[in-house]
């Protein structure tokens, strides 16, 4: 009998590679299990490159199981050189604490947090790694670990092949990560690592070490590496980060990230990202493409920011395609009375509300009668924005394209 939770993790296309999977599918039909996946604090929100994990959390949790969300206080301080180029710059540690919290919320509002037996369980490694003894640490851990075998694992081995710097701090990385799943195993009988392919290396450490350290069977799960089918990263677009926080990024913005997905991609998102049923989403993949990505887009924003803010993304949406009007829900930018005394130049308003970032695009797309205020085309690229085209309500809409839009209010 397959495990209910790895057919269906299986099945949602989040499986990459286990360490045992047959074992960990005996041993979570036989009982619930206790599962971490680490985050990193560098910034002040995850972004959607993070919703994958972050789905995996609510699926162990749907199944019974109990997930162990650890917040990365003390690795935030050193920086994980995985899949990347330089060193990550060190933060300050009042920054890190205050991501720390501000990611916490986002947790909260994904996973369920009322039965006692799987709500998530927060945990920061600065508690244990900001305590450790540096001696006692090399003769406990350190003996574990072989630099051949460190040499050997990508995120080392391709900075060394490009000639980058990397330094002793990231090259102890590995070794931390693998002591939380020990610290983790020891304190919580946490039974297994989940993480993104990248940190393959750094979770089959932590089996092991806890194998020559404890004696004890633990596992090591991994989800693929996910790209857009344009080939494009996960959770980027041309305005940046998607974020998971409103502070950061409006709901409406968020749900036109989902409204957008390229054609190829939208049954896949419907299965990873959304808690639809894979038989309803078998039964609808076939249907009319904009409406599931309506259906898409309105499933993800829901989890995120609840059901009112949905609706209103959607119709504003609606208003904007559809009616040509000014959707409630665009993306506000205030606008001071003094700066239109003297009018603002087409292309530097654009710039300032970072619909666009180059000048030169600027141009480029009002020759292309791609620039439009209040759904007229710009024809001039050196027009000057005055009081004379906010309406009555001192709100004028700013366009780029049919998809990205911004209210401009005079204040």
């Amino acid at each position: 009998m397959e495990n209910s939770f790895l057919t269906e993790f299986k099945k949602r296309e989040y499986f990459n590679q286990c360490t045992n999977s047959n074992e960990l599918e005996q041993l979570m039909n036989k009982q619930k299990i206790k599962a971490y996946i680490g985050f990193d604090c560098t910034a002040p929100s995850l972004h959607v490159g993070s919703l994958m994990q972050i789905m995996c959390l609510r699926l162990l949790q749907k199944h019974g199981h109990q997930p162990i969300v650890l917040l990365g206080g003390g690795t935030t301080r050193i920086g994980d050189p995985s899949g990347k180029e330089e060193t990550r710059k060190i933060l300050s540690e009042k920054e890190i604490e205050k991501n720390i919290k501000n990611i916490e919320k986002i947790f909260q509002i994904f996973l369920k947090t009322k039965n006692p037996k799987t709500k998530p369980i927060f945990v920061n490694n600065y508690k244990w790694l900001g305590k450790l003894n540096y001696i006692k640490f090399l003769r406990e851990i350190g003996k574990h670990f072989t630099i051949n075998k460190m040499l050997s694992f990508d995120s080392v081995k391709l900075r060394l092949e490009r000639e980058q710097s990397l330094s002793y701090m990231e090259f102890n990385y590995m070794i931390l990560q693998a002591y939380d799943f020990l610290e983790l195993n020891k304190t919580k009988d946490c039974l297994m690592q989940i993480g993104g392919s990248d940190q393959w290396g750094n979770i089959v450490n932590g089996v092991e070490l806890i194998k020559r350290h404890s004696s004890k069977q633990v596992f090591g799960l991994t989800t693929p590496l996910l790209t857009l089918a344009s080939g494009s990263k996960m959770g980027k677009t041309e305005k940046g980060a998607v974020w998971l926080d409103k502070k950061l990024l409006t709901p409406y913005e968020y749900w036109q990230f989902w409204r957008n997905t390229d054609d190829r991609d939208v049954i896949k998102f419907l299965q990873m990202f959304t808690d639809l049923k894979l038989e309803k989403i078998e039964k609808i993949k076939n249907d009319n493409i904009n409406q599931l990505k309506i259906l898409l887009a309105n499933e993800t924003t829901s989890m995120l920011h609840g059901k009112i803010a949905t609706q209103k993304a959607e119709r504003t949406a609606k208003d904007t395609f559809e009616k040509k009007s000014i959707g409630e829900d665009l993306p506000l930018f205030n606008i001071k009375k003094k700066e239109l005394i003297n009018g603002i130049n087409i292309l530097d308003l654009v710039i300032t509300t970072k619909l666009l970032t180059s000048k030169s695009e600027v141009r480029r797309l009002i020759k292309n009668k791609g620039i439009k205020i209040n759904n007229q085309a710009v024809e001039d690229d050196k027009l000057i924005v005055t009081f004379n085209n906010f309406d009555q309500s001192n709100s004028m809409k700013l366009s780029h394209g049919k998809k990205n839009h911004v209210i401009l209010k005079i204040v």
